[in-house]
Formats: C-alpha cells, structure tokens, sequence
C-alpha cells in the first residue's frame, strides 16, 4: 500500500495468515507468526468501500464494491471474480457448497460454488454472475452482520429486529428469533451457539440447531461489539465501556472491569484489552484484575482476535507488530481448536542428563 494516499482499512485473521486491506483496494497476505508477506493484489478500482476478507482453507474471499473475489490464499492468484446482484452490506460467509453474502435491501443470496467454478473455466464471468446463484432469502431490513453457516443452517441477522435460520440447501425457514429492539451488534458464534445482542440492553446465547434461549443477560448499555468467546468465557463490551466476563454454559457474571473499551485477544491465562485514552491493558481472566499496561497509543488499528492468542496491532500507514507471551513460541488455537498441530514434546535438560546416567549405569552392569 501506498501510505501518502491510503490508509489501513482491515485487518482479518485465520490460522494461518493475517490480510490487511487499505483504503485504496489493495490486499496483503502475510505469514502470521513470521511476519512473511506473502503477496499482494490489487482488487477493483481505488477507493471502493470494501468489507473484511474470510477464508476458509484454500481461497481468501473480499467484497468489493458489488464485485466479490476469490484468491488462492496462498498465491494470492484470483480465482474467480462475480457481480453482486444488490448493494452488499456484510462479508460474505463460506461453507463447502456456497458462498452467502447480505444486502442492504435484506436480502442474503447464496452462490454455488461448483457452478461459479464451471462459469470460470467456460470463461463466462462476472458477466453471467447471476447463473451462480443458488437461492435468495429476503428479510423486511437491512442485513445487520456476517451471515454463519454449519453446512446445513445459514443464520444471519437483520435489523427488522430478527434472527433467521434458513436451510442452506432450499432457503427454508428453520427458525427465527425475534428480539423487542434492533439488533446492535455482529453475531458470536461457537459451534452449538449464536450470541446475540440487541438495543433492549440483552444478551442472548441460542442454540444454533433450534433457536432455543439457553441464556440471556441483562447489560447496563447497549452492546455494539462482538461477543467474544474463549473457551468456557464470555466476553462482553457495552456501548459506555466496562467488560463482562460471563459463563459460556450458563451466562452467570465472573466478573466486571470498568474502563474498558475493546477486546483485542487472550492468552491461556490472560487478557488483551485496549482504555478510553487506547492503552492496551494485560488483565488476568481469572478474576479481571489488571496486571499490566502497554503504552502503543500510536498503534490505532487493533485486530479483535478470537482465534489465537497472538496480538496485532498496525498504525493507519500499515506498520503491523505481532506480540506473543513470553514462551509461547507455539501459538493457542482458540475459534478451532481441532486444527492445533501436534508438537513435540522435549525432555527437559535434568531428564536428559538422568536418562544419560541410567543408560551408563545399565552399560557398566552389563
């Protein structure tokens, strides 16, 4: 990116690499634990109101514009490109079948991915872009968040005060969850539950297969911020500032921290938030209480990641610091746990030197 003219505009994050996008349309891959760049590619004209990339395990995918592309994650090579049929107002969402992606109109329009893929080899888009899609599912207002998908249910948020659940395979209505004020935030999600909240100053937990409430909370303001789950713990910022810290199961109070204005990561034992005056403050999650203050006020772009348990923070003209715990060379896997890589375990040095004596110890007796 050119920092004369452009500016940091998103940050996004999974397992394996970090994107950042400026205000001029162009998309950076770096290697998020060495700092690599990868690649970077220029998507669209400059300037075009862009929202954050997802990927899933082989392509990165960015809404440009009314232009959506998919990259070869790792090349950075564009696979694909299609016209949006309205004005998109979230990221898209991905699963093995499709591609859904919000309008503004209400709309949520889901794009078959095997019939993008054959459009793309007969060389056939983005000019037959609306041959790739699937169903559309039309809710009264704006769609407010990201839609989530299982595979099976597609759940998005609208801000005709609604959640829906629609079948991903027929558009048909699973369940919908109707709140008594507009939705105020994105969606938390872990893989059995949605975490909702509204204007009403609630919080509900939902089970993702059947809209039942397992839980609901009662903030002191509006929560405009994702909740953020990390394991057994629910994290919660309201509109004025302050943390919640919640149970997942049940949703009772572990403990409250005023000043608080943002949630930016979490270790195994610790917390990574950000003030009112953007100090990023180092509190413990057992209890909340604060352990420390890093002053990188200048740092003003800060990644809420709820995937690993790594820190990103990047100043407007694109300068991106990575912060990890003191021997933590491994990064935690929070948001998908099950892709963790098995390490080696090493035998410390007094077990070596202990297994060295017992070995010579054998050797002389025999």
């Amino acid at each position: 990116m050119n920092p004369a003219r452009e500016s940091v505009r998103h940050i996004s994050l999974d397992e394996e690499h970090l994107y950042l996008q400026s205000s001029g349309g162009v998309v950076t891959a770096f290697d998020n634990e060495t700092g690599k760049r990868l690649w970077a590619v220029q998507l669209g004209r400059r300037d075009l109101p862009s929202y954050a990339a997802v990927s899933n395990g082989d392509q990165v995918l960015i809404v440009a514009g009314i232009q959506m592309f998919a990259l070869d994650k790792f090349s950075g090579e564009i696979q694909w490109e299609i016209g949006l049929p309205k004005q998109p107002s979230t990221s898209p969402a991905i699963d093995n079948q499709r591609v859904y992606v919000g309008m503004l109109d209400g709309s949520v329009f889901a794009f078959d991915i095997r019939k993008i893929n054959e459009l793309y080899e007969e060389n056939l888009l983005p000019q037959w872009s609306a041959e790739s899609i699937s169903w559309r599912f039309k809710s009264a207002k704006e769609v407010a968040a990201p839609p989530i998908t299982t595979g099976l249910v597609v759940s998005f948020a609208s801000y005709d005060r609604s959640l829906y659940a629609i079948s991903s395979t027929n558009r048909k209505l699973r369940w919908q969850f109707e709140t008594d004020k507009p939705i105020s935030a994105p969606l938390g999600r872990t893989k059995r539950s949605i975490f909702l909240a509204a204007e009403d100053l609630y919080v509900y937990c939902l089970d993702i297969e059947n809209g039942q409430i397992r839980w609901d909370f009662l903030t002191s303001f509006p929560v405009r911020e994702t909740p953020r789950i990390i394991g057994e713990q629910v994290f919660l910022i309201p509109d004025r500032g302050g943390m919640f810290c919640l149970s997942k199961s049940f949703g009772d109070l572990k403990w409250f921290q005023p000043n608080i204005k943002k949630f930016l990561g979490a270790t195994r034992n610790r917390l990574f938030t950000s003030d009112a005056v953007g100090n990023i403050i180092v509190m413990s999650r057992k209890d909340g209480s604060t352990l420390g203050a890093l002053p990188l006020r200048g740092y003003s772009v800060r990644l809420e990641n709820d995937r690993t348990d790594r820190l990103y923070v990047a100043t407007r003209s694109g300068l991106i610091v990575c912060l990890r715990e003191l021997g933590q060379e491994f990064p935690t896997y929070h948001l998908n746990p099950d892709q963790q890589p098995i390490l080696p375990i090493f035998a410390s040095e007094e077990e070596e030197a202990n297994a060295d004596t017992d070995a010579a110890d054998d050797a002389a007796n025999n």
